[in-house]
């Protein structure tokens, strides 16, 4: 019987007299009520946590129901157990005759047909009555929560000595070959050569000294396998390489101190532009991040990219990151294809409209200005003998001036523009106005001044 429903019975005096009982024991003025376990508690519980549910309901004012069930103190598996699970152990001797009940397949009654990990036979023991398997012994195992899911259950640290002895083996081994490599190849330092020479006059090495041996081959051990940036640790010759950029050299933002000169990132250290446009390419060690970024294998990457994307905008469900093997295959027959269609096209129209002597290359004399006439010339230059070799012209017409002008526009430079030297304008295709627009530019520059 829960205490809500003692409480619906109680009449308006009991109920009054419990009230004010309840307010003296938050008060401190009555003693605090006492449950089934000689336990104080405390007034200022609620009365929800108070009642116990129905299917736990002693009838008594207790907490009882609020806290967690005892765990069973001791070990559950002792040495009877192997303190865990008898895994791989057998009952006994394999039956000679078969069960009924045990497994088809092997013959052992403690597990079902379905469960059996044995090789299935071709006929089962069932029927042949022969290699019976023994039974395994079932155990149950108790565990709580947190023991199923603890990783490390069941471990037994006896199966880490196998661990801790093939590595002394092969430590052993790594000394020994160290040592026998050192007498053939001699002391490679000053202060190995005099450990060298001690150990050989002496035989043996004193502890410091030995010490001193393992640390640095203790080094020497863990050095090819320190993943340090930019550098990597040759343990035979004790030399380090680098493979990366190292700290001495010039940063990009010192190649150019004009802050005019390319524009750096600080935030990705990239300068796309060339700091130094003035010298020749192949005269500067940087010439900005975008000339590295279009040499290489970059451009034909930025193909592929482009491909992908256009793919997926016709709905191909192709990605580069996803399947860079599957994109780069597409992209391959789509040049292939486009090739033979570029192909097929020129050939197409060749047919109709003829033009194919045009398009066979010029004989090597022509291609390489070679000839049968004979020009000999002096030391100077000079034709001596000979017809000259005409120079060559441009495809543009020349000494054609516009508008009036007498020179050509960029014959004049001021102030960082170009114009015209016969009238300095520097408006472009403008009208020729002669010495009188060289005089009115020269009288409004004394105006502003």
């Amino acid at each position: 019987m829960s205490s809500t429903t003692q409480t619906n019975r109680l009449t308006k005096e009991e109920y009054r007299r419990q009230k004010d009982l309840d307010a003296a024991r938050k008060a401190g003025t009555a003693p605090a009520a006492i449950d089934d376990e000689g336990n104080e508690i405390n007034p200022h519980t609620p009365q929800f946590m108070l009642n116990a549910p129905w299917y736990v309901d002693t009838g008594k004012v207790s907490l009882k129901h609020q806290r967690a069930p005892e765990k069973r103190k001791g070990p559950k598996f002792g040495p009877d157990d192997n303190y865990w699970y008898a895994r791989g152990k057998r009952v006994g001797p394999a039956a000679t005759k078969y069960r009924k009940g045990a497994c088809e397949n092997c013959g052992a009654i403690s597990h079902k047909t379905r469960d059996c990990v044995e090789r299935p036979r071709k006929k089962g023991a069932k029927w042949t009555g022969k290699n019976i398997q023994a039974d395994e012994i079932i155990q149950e195992a108790d565990l709580d929560w947190d023991e199923k899911r603890d990783r490390w259950n069941g471990y037994d640290p006896k199966e880490h000595d196998q661990v801790i002895e093939e590595y002394n083996k092969v430590e052993e081994a790594r000394r020994s070959a160290k040592a026998s490599e050192l007498d053939k190849e001699g002391p490679t330092t000053t202060q190995e050569a005099k450990k060298w020479a001690k150990q050989n006059k002496t035989g043996q090495l004193s502890d410091d000294e030995d010490n001193g041996n393992e640390d640095d081959d203790d080094d020497d051990k863990y050095a090819d396998q320190a993943d340090m940036p930019g550098q990597h640790v040759n343990q035979k010759t004790r030399t380090t390489i680098r493979n990366l950029r190292i700290r001495e050299d010039t940063a990009k933002y010192l190649l150019n101190l004009d802050t005019e000169s390319a524009f750096y990132d600080p935030k990705t250290r990239s300068m796309r532009d060339n700091p130094l446009k003035d010298k020749p390419e192949d005269q500067v060690s940087f010439a900005g991040d975008n000339f590295t970024r279009y040499t290489g294998d970059a451009p034909e990457m930025a193909k592929v990219q482009m491909f992908a994307w256009q793919a997926g905008d016709r709905g191909s469900q192709v990605h580069l990151q996803a399947n860079p093997t599957q994109i780069a295959l597409l992209h391959k027959d789509y040049e292939a294809k486009k090739d033979k269609v570029r192909g097929s096209t020129q050939k197409g129209i060749l047919e109709k409209y003829g033009g194919a002597e045009h398009l066979e290359s010029l004989p090597k004399e022509l291609l390489l200005a070679q000839s049968e006439n004979y020009v000999e010339y002096s030391r100077t230059g000079r034709v001596i003998k000979g017809q000259e070799k005409a120079k060559a012209r441009s495809k543009y017409e020349e000494d054609v001036f516009i508008n009036n002008h007498h020179s050509v526009w960029g014959s004049y430079w001021s102030d960082g523009k170009w114009g015209y030297q016969c009238c300095r304008s520097f408006m472009k295709n403008s009208y020729c106005t002669g010495q009188a627009g060289i005089e009115a530019q020269q009288s409004s520059a004394q105006l502003l001044q």
